[in-house]
Order: C-alpha cells, then sequence, then structure tokens
C-alpha cells in the first residue's frame, strides 16, 4: 500500500493538490477581512421598518405620557446580524469544537479573532457610524467583535432617526419607557442590523426566593430551635464535590464571571466567607463601561450577593470576577453579558437573571443569542437560572392587571436560560419528612438521618448525606404564606427556539415534540424546604426586625437573624463552582465552552446517568390545587410540566453527584498549564490627566514555569470608543512574567482596563482586570476662553491647530474641560478626519489644575482614504476619526480568470510530469503557481473604491469647550482652516 502511495499517478497528485489548495482557502477564509454587505447608501430617505424591536409591553393601555425631547439616553446599541455565510461557518465551527475527533475540538477563538471572522468590514460600521453622527448622535463605542455600536443622544433625537415617539408606561406598579412604535432604519441597513438595543429600562428580573419561614430567632441545627439551612459544606458534601475539593481540585486556574446589574460590597462577601470557613478572597470588580457609576439597586444588589457568595464558596480555587452595570437604568445584566463576552472575561459565565420569553422584544433576544454564540466559540460555558414563577414565566401577581391575567398564565420559559448556547438550570427541594416544617418548626420524621441533632452551637455544615430530590414548588404554601407570586422551578418549552438542538435527543423522557426544552441540570433551589444563607446590605432581603446581615457569623448579633433565600438564583453559581471544579479536574485549563452536548451524552447512558446524576421522581411545577384558584394559574394548564424518569422540563437530566460525573467526564486532550492574570494599579484613584503605572502579572497555577508571549489591554471597553478614549494596547511579558502599562485618563469617573493573556504553546489563556476611579474635578466657578490657531494644508495631507484653555483667575477656574469641533460646512467636509490629542477622537478634554494656560492638538487629515480606513493613527498615536459620511463606489465582481489559469495550469503541470522525469522539476513550479492562483480563485474578489478628498476651499472651524461637571461654564473659538 505504501509503494502505491508513493507511486500515485499526477492525475491523483494534480487532484490531491488542488483539493489541499482549496482546504487551504477554506481554512483562511475565516481569518480574511469580511466582504462589505452595505451596498446602497444609508440615507433616511427610504426607510424600512426593523422586524422584533417593539417592546411586548409598550402597549397603548399602559402607556403613561411621553419621554421629554431633551431626555439624554446613553449607551444605545445597534446591533449587527451575520450573514449567512458567517452563520453558517459558525454553527460549523461551534459543532467542530465540540466534537473530539475534529482537528478544531477545542480550540478556542479570542475576541479580535472572532471579530475578523465573524464581524463586519470596517466600512460597514464607518457608513453606519456616519449616519449615526448626522442624526446627531454621539457615538461612544465599537465593540471589539465589531458586531455593535453604541452611542448617545437625546429622547428627540431617537424619535427623529427612528421614526417614533418615546413614551412611559406603568406596568406592575412600576414606570418604564420605551418607544411607543416599532423602529425604523435606512432601508439600506435592515438587512445588517438584529436590534437597537437599550431604548427602554426594562431590565431582566433576580430569581431570588425570600424565604418565608415563621420563626423567631431562627437558627441552624442549633440549641436555639434545630433550624436547617444550606450553607456551602452542606451542598458540597450533598452532590459529591468535597471528593473533588480533597482531592486539590478546588477550581484554580478557572475564572468565573458572575454577571449583576447593581454594585456590591466587598464587605458582605468578605462576611460570608468568614461564616463558612472559607479563605477571605475579595471579587474582581468589573463595571462595564459607559453605564454610569457605581450605583446599588435594592432586590439586585443582594442577588449580586448571594451569585459571588456562592460560585466561590463551591470552588474557592476560582478567580471571581463580578461584571456589572451602573447608574444608568436602561443598562442592565444583558450588557454585562454582552461585556463579559466581547472582553472573554470567565471561563464560565453565571447569570442568575432572566425574562420571560414573550415579555421580551424577539429583536432583542436574537441580538443576545448572538453573543451567546460568541461565548461558545471562545471555550466560555455560560449557565443561566431557569426561573422561579413555575411553568408561567411571565407571571407577576393576581393584583397587578398589567399584563393582564391571561397573559401571565400563559406557559412561558425564561430567557437567557431558553438559549442553545446555555446550560439552563433549575431548581428541586426535599420534603418535610426530610427537614422541618417552615410554618410550625417541626421536624420531619427523617430528619434526624439527615441533619446534625441539635447541640450547643451553631453546626455549619450539619448535612449528614445527600437528601432525595423532588421538584422544588411552594405555590401553594407560599400563597399560605400571603405571598402573591408564584415560587416553583422554572421549565418547559421554549417558543422562541422551536427547532430541537442536536444534542438534546437520546436521552429517556425528551419529549418527541421539536423545541428547546428547559432546564438541563436542577439543584436545591427551595427558599423554605431548607433555604440558603447568604449576606448582604440589601435591606430589602432582611428580615422585618433585622438590623444587620452576618455582622456575628451569619447572625445578625442584635436580633439573632439569619439572611435566607432560595430560588434558582443560588442553584445557579452553586452549578457553576462545579463547573470550575470539573474543568480543573479534567484538565481543561481553557473551558469547555457549550458543555451541554457532553452532558447529554453522558445522560443518554443508562449505566453513567445512575451513577453521576440524581433523577428527580416526583413533583410538577404547576401544580393547581383548588386553594390557589384561577389567580395564579389556568386550567388548561394545571400539571402540565411533571417530573418523569430520566429527563423532564420541570428538573431537566436532575442533579448530579459532582464526584462521579467527573469520573465520567472526557479527559481533556490539552496539555496546557493554567494561568492566573493579575492587574494592579500603582493608584486606584489617579488626578485627571495624571500618569498611572498599570502592572500585569501572568502566573503559572501549578508547577514553576513561567509564562510568555503578549498581554492584550482592553482599556474602558477596547475596540473604537471615540468619545470615552477607549482602546486596546499589546504590552510583552519580561522574563518574570509581568509587563507596565502606562495609563492616563483626561476624563473623570469610573474607567476599566482588561488584560487578556493570550497564552503559548505551555500556558493557557487568561484574563484579569482594574477600575480606576478619577473624581470629576471642578471649582465651580469662574471661566476660561479657547484660543485656537489657523491651518492651511496641501489636498490630501494632514496639519494641526493648537487648541489653547486659558483659566480665570479671580475668582480662580479648576476642572476638565471637554472639547468638541465642528465645521461651517459639514457636507464639502465629509470625508476629512479629525481627532483630538487628548484624549482620543471627536472628542477631546483638558485638565486646568493651576493657572498656567493648557494646550492640545487637533489634527485634519485630507486625505480621505486614511478615513475610508476607519480610526487611524497619526503622528501624536490617537485616533481620528471622520467629520461626515464616506461614499465609495465598489466593485466586488469575482474575477474567473485566475480560477481559469490555475486549473490550466495544474492541467499542463499534471502532463508535464508524466512526460519526461527532466520536466517533473519544472512541472512542480507550475503547479506550486497554478495553486496559488488557485487561492486567489477559491475566495478573493477584485474591489475598487473611489473615496473623493475633501475639497479644496477655506473653512470656518468652531471648538467648543464645556465643564465636565458645571455645564454653564463653556467657551467657544473659532479659527479658519484652508486646503489647498
Amino acid at each position: 500500500m505504501k509503494t502505491m502511495l508513493l507511486s500515485s499517478t499526477p492525475k491523483i497528485l494534480m487532484l490531491r493538490g488542488w483539493l489541499a489548495a482549496c482546504a487551504l482557502v477554506a481554512t483562511t477564509l475565516g481569518a480574511q477581512t469580511p466582504a462589505p454587505r452595505i451596498q446602497a447608501e444609508v440615507s433616511s430617505s427610504s426607510v424600512s421598518t426593523l422586524p422584533g424591536s417593539l417592546h411586548p409591553l409598550a402597549q397603548a393601555q399602559y402607556d403613561s405620557g411621553r419621554v421629554p425631547a431633551d431626555t439624554r439616553l446613553s449607551g444605545v446599541s445597534i446591533v449587527f446580524s451575520r450573514s449567512a455565510a458567517q452563520q453558517s461557518d459558525l454553527e460549523a465551527l461551534i459543532a467542530a469544537q465540540q466534537h473530539p475527533s475534529s482537528p478544531l475540538y477545542h480550540q478556542w477563538l479570542n475576541p479580535d479573532q472572532f471579530a475578523v471572522r465573524f464581524g463586519m468590514a470596517q466600512s460597514d460600521v464607518n457608513k453606519v457610524q456616519a449616519w449615526l453622527e448626522q442624526q446627531g448622535f454621539s457615538v461612544d463605542s465599537v465593540a471589539r467583535s465589531r458586531n455593535m455600536i453604541r452611542f448617545s443622544g437625546s429622547a428627540g433625537q431617537v424619535e427623529q432617526a427612528f421614526q417614533t415617539q418615546m413614551h412611559y408606561y406603568t406596568v406592575g406598579g412600576e414606570k418604564h419607557f420605551a418607544p411607543s412604535t416599532a423602529l425604523s432604519l435606512p432601508s439600506a441597513l435592515t438587512s445588517v442590523v438584529l436590534a437597537v438595543r437599550n431604548l427602554d429600562d426594562f431590565r431582566p428580573k433576580p430569581m431570588i426566593e425570600k424565604s418565608r419561614k415563621i420563626q423567631a430567632n431562627p437558627a441552624f441545627t442549633s440549641s436555639v430551635s434545630g433550624s436547617v439551612f444550606f450553607s456551602p459544606g452542606d451542598i458540597k458534601l450533598a452532590y459529591g464535590v468535597n471528593t473533588l475539593i480533597s482531592a486539590g481540585d478546588t477550581g484554580t486556574g478557572q475564572s468565573i464571571a458572575v454577571v449583576g446589574q447593581s454594585s456590591i460590597v466587598n464587605t458582605d462577601i468578605e462576611n460570608f466567607e468568614n461564616a463558612a470557613s472559607l479563605t477571605v478572597k475579595d471579587p474582581n470588580q468589573v463595571l462595564v463601561p459607559g453605564t454610569g457609576t457605581p450605583q446599588t439597586f435594592a432586590g439586585d444588589e443582594g442577588e449580586s450577593d448571594l451569585d459571588v457568595e456562592w460560585a466561590g464558596g463551591i470552588a474557592p480555587g476560582a478567580e471571581i470576577f463580578f461584571v456589572y452595570t451602573g447608574s444608568s437604568t436602561n443598562f442592565g445584566v444583558f450588557d454585562s453579558i454582552q461585556y463579559a463576552v466581547d472582553e472573554k472575561i470567565g471561563n464560565i459565565i453565571t447569570a442568575s437573571y432572566g425574562s420571560c420569553e414573550a415579555g421580551l422584544p424577539a429583536g432583542s433576544a436574537t441580538a443576545l443569542d448572538a453573543v451567546l454564540a460568541q461565548a461558545a466559540t471562545q471555550g466560555q460555558t455560560v449557565v443561566a437560572a431557569s426561573g422561579d414563577s413555575g411553568s408561567s414565566a411571565c407571571y407577576v401577581s393576581p393584583t397587578t392587571t398589567s399584563p393582564v391575567l391571561a397573559t401571565q398564565e400563559e406557559l412561558s420559559v425564561s430567557y437567557p436560560a431558553s438559549s442553545q448556547y446555555v446550560t439552563g438550570v433549575g431548581g428541586t427541594e426535599i420534603t418535610l419528612a426530610d427537614g422541618v416544617n417552615p410554618t410550625t418548626g417541626a421536624k420531619g420524621a427523617d430528619y434526624s438521618t439527615y441533619w446534625e441533632a441539635q447541640g450547643t452551637s451553631d453546626e455549619i455544615t450539619s448535612l449528614l448525606q445527600y437528601i432525595p430530590e423532588v421538584a422544588w414548588n411552594d405555590d401553594a404554601a407560599a400563597v399560605a404564606a400571603g405571598a402573591t407570586s408564584l415560587s416553583a422551578t422554572g421549565g418547559g418549552v421554549s417558543t422562541l427556539y422551536t427547532t430541537s438542538p442536536s444534542w438534546q435527543k437520546g436521552v429517556p423522557g425528551i419529549p418527541t415534540t421539536p423545541g428547546r426544552y428547559v432546564p438541563d441540570v436542577a439543584f436545591y433551589a427551595s427558599p423554605d424546604l431548607p433555604g440558603y444563607l447568604f449576606c448582604t446590605s440589601d435591606t430589602s432581603d432582611w428580615n422585618t426586625s433585622q438590623q444587620a446581615s452576618c455582622n456575628s457569623g451569619f447572625r445578625d448579633s442584635a436580633t439573632q437573624d439569619l439572611t435566607i433565600a432560595g430560588g434558582t438564583s443560588f442553584a445557579t453559581p452553586v452549578f457553576a463552582g462545579m463547573v470550575a471544579i470539573l474543568n480543573q479536574a479534567q484538565g481543561y485549563a481553557s473551558g469547555q465552552g457549550l458543555i451541554n452536548p457532553t452532558l447529554y451524552t453522558l445522560a443518554s447512558n443508562a449505566t453513567t446517568y445512575a451513577a453521576a446524576f440524581h433523577d428527580v421522581p416526583a413533583g410538577s411545577n404547576n401544580e393547581c390545587p383548588p386553594s390557589l384558584g384561577a389567580n395564579y394559574c389556568s386550567t388548561a394548564s394545571e400539571d402540565s410540566y411533571a417530573t418523569t424518569t430520566g429527563y423532564d422540563p420541570v428538573t431537566g437530566l436532575g442533579s448530579v453527584n459532582l464526584g462521579a460525573l467527573v469520573t465520567a467526564w472526557p479527559l481533556s486532550t490539552a496539555t496546557l498549564i493554567g494561568t492566573t492574570t493579575t492587574v494592579t494599579a500603582a493608584s486606584a484613584t489617579p488626578a485627571v490627566s495624571t500618569n498611572d503605572t498599570i502592572t500585569i502579572t501572568v502566573a503559572s497555577e501549578t508547577g514553576t514555569t513561567i509564562p510568555t508571549g503578549t498581554v492584550t489591554l482592553s482599556i474602558d471597553g477596547g475596540g473604537t470608543a471615540y468619545n470615552s478614549g477607549g482602546s486596546t494596547q499589546t504590552v510583552t511579558l519580561t522574563a518574570n512574567g509581568t509587563a507596565t502599562y502606562t495609563a492616563n485618563f483626561a476624563t473623570a469617573g469610573a474607567h476599566t482596563i482588561v488584560a487578556q493573556y493570550a497564552g503559548d504553546t505551555t500556558h493557557a489563556a487568561s484574563s484579569g482586570s482594574v477600575s480606576i476611579n478619577i473624581a470629576a474635578v471642578s471649582s465651580g466657578k469662574g471661566t476660561f476662553t479657547l484660543a485656537a490657531t489657523g491651518v492651511t494644508v496641501a489636498q490630501g495631507s494632514s496639519g494641526s491647530s493648537t487648541i489653547t484653555v486659558t483659566p480665570s483667575t479671580s475668582p480662580a477656574y479648576t476642572g476638565t474641560v471637554e472639547l468638541s469641533a465642528d465645521s461651517s460646512n459639514d457636507t464639502a467636509l465629509a470625508n476629512l478626519c479629525l481627532g483630538f490629542t487628548t484624549p482620543t477622537g471627536t472628542g477631546g478634554s483638558v485638565a486646568v489644575t493651576g493657572t498656567a494656560a493648557v494646550t492640545t492638538q487637533l489634527t485634519f487629515d485630507t486625505n480621505a482614504s486614511d478615513c475610508a480606513s476607519g480610526a487611524i493613527a497619526k503622528g501624536g498615536n490617537h485616533a481620528m476619526h471622520r467629520l461626515g459620511p464616506v461614499k465609495t463606489s465598489q466593485n466586488n465582481t469575482p474575477s474567473r480568470a485566475p480560477l481559469a489559469v490555475a486549473f490550466a495550469g495544474l492541467l499542463l503541470a499534471g502532463f508535464m510530469g508524466r512526460s519526461s522525469r527532466k520536466l517533473r522539476n519544472l512541472a512542480a513550479v507550475i503547479g506550486l503557481l497554478a495553486i496559488g492562483l488557485g487561492l486567489s480563485a477559491c475566495g478573493s474578489s477584485s474591489s475598487s473604491t473611489t473615496v473623493p478628498d475633501p475639497p479644496k476651499g477655506t473653512y470656518t472651524i468652531t471648538v467648543t469647550g464645556t465643564d465636565s461637571t458645571t455645564t454653564t461654564i463653556t467657551a467657544k473659538t473659532t479659527f479658519t482652516l484652508v486646503i489647498d
């Protein structure tokens, strides 16, 4: 056989060469710049409706009046779709990354590689940005994935640009704002835009359920009452985690990104860790850039506290990142997920939030699903709570008429748990026989089998063994206790995703009706049977008599109260911690991406299922006993989902015995060593425009090897952020695995730096972050003046004007002056590129800290081709930006000539190889040349771009300066720009 292969005929060799060439093309095409997709001029003169852009709750019956036209709307995002070819490529890539026999198995992309392969062409981004600016919006940033542009403006500008009206709506007793009609976009954009997000403030809801136990001085297996609650030690014992912890698998080398929409106080996390006898380790807090300042929100703060506490409580060796949005309420946890993915923060992302599918604009779900698909390609595992309202995820309250009760009671599941790129986590509970009656305090018949006996002191870990589970459904008990909401595990079938995922087949119990069923797994979640301990400053989660949370162990020292809750909010970070431990134990230093294919493959084996999973045999998530009546669930949906053997849309595959699951889980074939990236700032609160040294340290999690290579720094969102100063920088590690970067921020407020170590041949990639807060400095008095020098430039070249800010001295002015520029003829200067030196882009700023004048440079580039290529860097290494839209003439018709010539060349090479030995060397050369031409034939295209330079003439440029905190302190100056 070997001899036959070596003596293959030239025709076979030629065919192999051709196939290899085209295979090479197929491989490299993913790394080439995406083809432009916007072919027509982007103009508001021709518009089309954007499907799925009207919020389901923006109904006339809830209307509470129009939003004032001057209301500022920040961080609105226009989200792009992928082309059909890109989507097909993406789906094939995800499948290959999860197939053990594929050469792409677990070969993850980084955010920049994803952008090159699946993002928008830069020329398309430029066109959309130009249109936004023509509408009067300021462009805040372009995502690293090149799939989103963030911008800000007034409600009036939104109404004008998208041909709608912004209205207030009162829904469920809460006042919100949203567009009153579906949005309209220039027809040239409708085929490339998925959604316009953050035009409303309907935020996803936390999945936390407050305990309703009635008891004085509650305790957990104590001398006071003998009541029981879950601490991290109990959960690790119940689900087989302790055997792995004892073996050293604590999640070391893994990172978990907890996403939220409220800031937290590290003291709460530390109190929890001390009370649970864990090593104290603060999370890395990451504020999503552009979302405002850190601010706590009632309900959301407690949710975030418990998510951070329980993820780290299960996997104490993992690095915990808390990614959250700030004070701007039109941002929320979905923006936190997007940022965690776009910056690849965390091998695992855990989200204890959700929106019922029926209450979510279809475009928003599709837009986030595109982000979740990106996470899968980057090796990030996303887990999300399936919800706490049983099979009616849209349920609010029987006293709420918006939405109407019939709509609330419809069968619905929670998103993003229902996404095919997410592992949905549901809830279970123990029975009264196995615990303590939450109303009477009486111990069940089997109480002593599972819990420590009451002693003279609190038992932090009081569970003796795994307690069999039933579906979590406290609906009847909750209503009896006076609750107006449901209290049961979310589950059912998606109405957004009606095709069954390939991996959700072959397991006993999977319904035959097509669709994405949730949840995938489930863990203890009841707030009363028995409930979880946590620590929070969020008083909305306290008992009425409570004065503090966890200032004496888990207790309030004054009242002896504990802070107790439940919900799939707890089950989800618990599972995230388990995944971190699994990853370490089986060698997945770079993460596993979507774990559902492996999870369901193991569950389809009866022997493995019996050993590694706890099937949940009893209960449903929509019982409607007579005591509840029609106010809580419709007759048609009674017992709609019940537990069965194997999989069911109530508890999924059930819970797991992690020790047994790890034993069955395939070992990673990679040998990379896990790493930790730490980022520190010399000062966490530097002054405006002051150098601050950022130190990046990358260390191996095991052994003594030192990581090498580069670290990418994403500053304030990376990508291209003209107004906020966002940028991406690359630094090289020194011999000791460290690198430094000098940061200098000219604008006040919070700034985020995310460091992403790329990995090397020995070490896995990892991320770190640091937040820097620069105080807004302004005297609030005095004035300043502006002056500028005129500029004369030759057409096609560049020049700069010196902008001088001179402060008054009596009274003295101190502050940050924000600068912007405009021209007397934006149409003629449509292709002019300009940018301030500090910080970057079309918006600049200077800090005035003394009596001396301060200067900056405003640079003009009249070479239109520079602008056509997007943001560019000029002498001062600062970003520049086009003043107006770029008009191009493109011809993207592929040439067929290279293909014909290549094929002819290959034929000639084959015949020459057959004719004589002397000609074979020449044949080889011709064959290589032919393959080269074939490469261009398989994937290239010819294009020509004509961009006119700004015309010669004399123009007036106006520069406006405004104090960053006192907007009434402002000044203008004008100067002449001459292009000759």
